[in-house]
């Protein structure tokens, strides 16, 4: 089976987020990353190149197989932030109602930029996030 190729690392944040080009995006991520180490009372810390996480959880698949995993974390790309929540949704569409311009994955939350949501609601979801 392969090995899970996105690991916490020991490479700089500071460094990771400086290099983002896109100037509101590179605000932004510092924004999301205050905000999720004050919510999660986490540091943040790299996993694998590009993604920025905070505390870890334990996870287990059907066929067996464990590792970690981070509680929350995001990535800012070239077109978007992907926040990485992965939580039980049910219960929380009324907030997600109330966000703002969003987008939906499996587990990731996409937003082309804060201004685009209330931060009051995303503060919401990233701390329940945390705690689950």
């Amino acid at each position: 089976m392969a090995e899970l190729k996105t690991k916490e690392n020991d490479s700089s944040v500071d460094k990771f987020l400086a290099s983002v080009e896109h100037p509101v995006r590179r605000e932004d991520a510092h924004t999301l990353r205050a905000m999720m180490e004050e919510v999660s009372g986490e540091p943040a810390r790299m996993w694998g190149a590009k993604i920025v996480g905070f505390g870890k959880k334990p996870y287990t698949y059907a066929s067996g197989r464990t590792g970690e995993w981070m509680q929350i974390g995001f990535s800012p790309g070239k077109s978007k932030q992907s926040l990485y929540l992965m939580c039980d949704w049910s219960g929380r569409k009324n907030w997600l109602e109330n966000l703002g311009k969003h987008k939906m994955g499996k587990g990731c939350l996409y937003i082309n930029k804060l201004a685009d949501v209330d931060l009051k609601v995303l503060r919401k979801l990233v701390a329940k996030a945390a705690k689950s």
